[in-house]
């Protein structure tokens, strides 16, 4: 991670904050992660008259402005962890319910790219080229393409193995990587890796209402998995972990270097070890984060745009809700751990491109857009080897999303020149992508 600004923590109580931190650990219970049903509301609503809602207005409550980015109700920007820019970060990929879209966020001009239903992977980090997935005949078979977002020429990669996903594509596009489940076993629901092929709007909310039933009952399935590398260019398929029962998910290969892939063993975080690196040839296959006690979670990992630092919230047993945004860099094996308060709980975090700012899409609990300004502790000679840094997150409310129905979750990114965070929101019904400013508007 760059440098955040360190300052002494002069904040009341903070020679304190050690002490606190394992009282409040030693007395928590245990932690959930889960949506609740939607808070009360208060954000700007489409009156009954209006056709659709606003393209921009100022946030009463945050004095930052917000633009309405796409016009097709159901259209959505990418997950948190996945790139949706080009390089050179004047457009921006986006699903609709009719296929894949581009817009230019110079011109606000969209076009269609693909249509039907697809699974999108990744916008190449170095040339305009998103790939994805889309279904055959056959349900239990999908094909990997590619589309320029300049040119708009569609071209098929290669056909994939039986109930095989690529969800991964590497910093020098020449490796995807993927999953599938070996042999007939099926666990039944939605994450058994046998669903239709395409996308969750939140014209059906997002995410399903059981999910966590779902997720429980995949995980208990153990059901033998396949871990793997396509070659781009011949469609050799490599195995890189074979006959795993651990549920392996969220595959991000590193923005800068091609042979390193980030995954996790998926399921509810308590009940797994869960973030993971391991290298093209299957090599170095290690845990990033080891818990030191019962209860503790953590997830929702992403790359930082470095290509060295895996993000991650951490957080130990509620009761005193001790939370962070934690890091480790695969390079030096630094680790910061930068805490934040109840007050600016995210479902999802990410940091900015230069790695100095942090942004979150909120919870029920606290439905905000928040931006997340990291101060460091410096440190006083502490003896002892390779200890965690530590900080603090100082959040600033951007958007009010007391509106938003949290099933469907906003997934926040910076956009590249780091002037605006992109989420999605159903504040106004239908779901659509958003922007927001960074910097307050003037008067």
């Amino acid at each position: 991670m760059n440098s955040p600004k360190i300052l002494p923590d002069k904040r009341p109580g903070a020679s304190l904050v050690i002490a606190g931190l394992f009282l409040s650990l030693a007395l928590g219970g245990v932690q959930g992660f889960a949506a609740d049903a939607p808070g009360a509301s208060a954000s700007p609503a489409a009156s009954p008259a209006q056709a659709e809602p606003p393209t921009t207005w100022i946030d009463p409550d945050t004095g930052h402005r917000v633009i309405r980015l796409t016009r097709e109700p159901g259209s959505d920007s990418f997950y948190f962890n996945y790139n949706g820019y080009t390089p050179d970060g004047k457009k921006m990929a986006y699903t609709t319910p009719n296929g894949i879209s581009v817009l230019n966020l110079e011109t606000m001009e969209a076009k269609q790219l693909v249509a039907g239903a697809t699974h999108t992977i990744i916008v190449a980090h170095n040339t305009p080229t998103l790939y994805y997935t889309k279904g055959t005949k056959d349900p239990m078979y999908s094909q990997l393409w590619c589309v320029n977002l300049d040119t708009g020429v569609n071209r098929k990669i290669a056909d994939l193995p039986r109930r095989a996903g690529v969800v991964a594509i590497n910093a020098d596009e020449t490796l995807g990587a993927g999953t599938f489940i070996e042999g007939d076993a099926s666990a039944g629901g939605a994450y058994d890796g046998t669903a239709a092929l395409g996308r969750m709007s939140a014209t059906n909310l997002g995410e399903p209402a059981n999910k966590g039933q779902m997720m429980a009952r995949r995980l208990a399935a153990k059901l033998p998995m396949t871990m793997f590398t396509i070659n781009l260019r011949t469609g050799k398929i490599k195995p890189l972990l074979q006959h795993n029962t651990n549920w392996l998910n969220h595959l991000q290969f590193s923005p800068t270097d091609p042979t390193l892939l980030l995954y996790c063993h998926e399921g509810e975080w308590q009940r797994v070890d869960r973030i993971w690196t391991i290298r093209t040839d299957g090599s170095q296959n290690q845990l990033i984060h080891k818990r030191i006690m019962e209860n503790e979670i953590a997830g929702h990992e992403w790359w930082g745009a470095d290509g060295n630092t895996v993000y991650y919230q951490l957080h130990f047993p509620r009761g005193g809700r001790v939370d962070f945004i934690a890091s480790y860099n695969v390079k030096t094996r630094e680790r910061v751990w930068l805490q934040y308060g109840p007050d600016a709980s995210s479902i999802h975090d990410n940091s900015s491109p230069d790695g100095k700012l942090f942004c979150g899409d909120g919870d029920n609990s606290a439905p905000w857009i928040f931006l997340l300004r990291p101060v460091l502790i410096r440190d006083q000679g502490t003896v002892g080897e390779h200890l965690i840094k530590g900080g603090y997150l100082e959040p600033e409310k951007l958007v009010n999303m007391s509106k938003q129905n949290y099933r469907l979750e906003p997934n926040p990114s910076f956009t590249p020149d780091m002037k605006y965070i992109v989420f999605r929101s159903n504040m106004f019904g239908p779901d659509y992508a958003f922007a927001v400013e960074v910097a307050k508007a003037k008067p």
